[in-house]
């Protein structure tokens, strides 16, 4: 596999205040990396810099073979990377197939491929944006980011405050996005059990830095640094 992106030293964060500080890692395309840490670590201020919607401070970052350190938001997303942040920020005031199709670009992703997906998004296709639930609002949000037709895509807590049902119906999407679109996945959420099968790398952050970058199935495995970094109680063992 061909390598998609890369950071080396990048320091970032809001004004003056550095939130992530000498980050350091590459991601080849195709490949899922889980992105861990405690609450207020860094995750989600590093999805920003990658989006450019935060500001960096040192460091390169290089993808698809572009140093993008300067270059806008939105032209990042015109490049290939797409974002479906923690707030999911659908259109409110659009319909389902607006919010679909307003940033829609050509390639592989099309709104029948979408709803193929998500069926439920094709029935509620004529509701707008703030009559959806929740879930419903979470794959609109994936959805949307993937009518994009990014080589990168950003997951933001894409799990958080979901019903379980609902959960495992999005988990078996993003499973089947990492093994069959060939996109690269960065993926947060705060409970490594439900991403780190799904995942050949992780990232683990602490105050900023990285502890922890390497193989997935590694740190899987590893009850203590799973205690020491995320809080997974060594009774219970290796993560399932």
């Amino acid at each position: 596999m061909s390598e998609l992106l890369s950071l080396t030293g990048v320091r970032s964060g809001y004004g003056d205040a550095i939130v992530i500080d000498d980050m350091t890692f590459s991601l080849d395309a195709g490949e899922c990396m889980a992105l861990l840490g405690r609450n207020g670590v860094g995750k989600t201020t590093l999805l920003a810099t990658l989006i450019g919607a935060a500001d960096l401070q040192g460091g390169e970052i290089t993808f698809a073979g572009r140093a993008i350190a300067k270059v806008r938001s939105q032209q990042r997303a015109q490049l290939g990377i797409g974002w479906v942040p923690q707030e999911r920020d659908v259109f409110p005031s659009l319909t389902v197939e607006e919010n679909l199709t307003v940033v829609a670009r050509k390639g592989e992703w099309s709104l029948a491929k979408v709803y193929g997906i998500f069926p439920r998004l094709e029935e509620r296709r004529r509701n707008m944006g703030n009559q959806l639930s929740g879930g419903e609002q979470q794959m609109l949000a994936i959805g949307r980011a993937l009518m994009l037709n990014p080589k990168l895509l950003l997951l933001d807590e894409p799990l958080e405050g979901l019903a379980p049902i609902i959960v495992q119906e999005l988990l078996n999407v993003i499973r089947g996005l990492i093994e069959t679109s060939g996109m690269s996945v960065i993926l947060v959420e705060q409970h490594a059990s439900k991403i780190l099968p799904l995942a050949q790398r992780a990232l683990v952050l602490e105050r900023g830095k990285t502890v922890y970058w390497g193989r997935a199935d590694t740190l899987r495995n590893d009850p203590q640094c799973l205690e020491r970094w995320l809080g997974v109680q060594k009774s219970q063992g290796a993560v399932a």
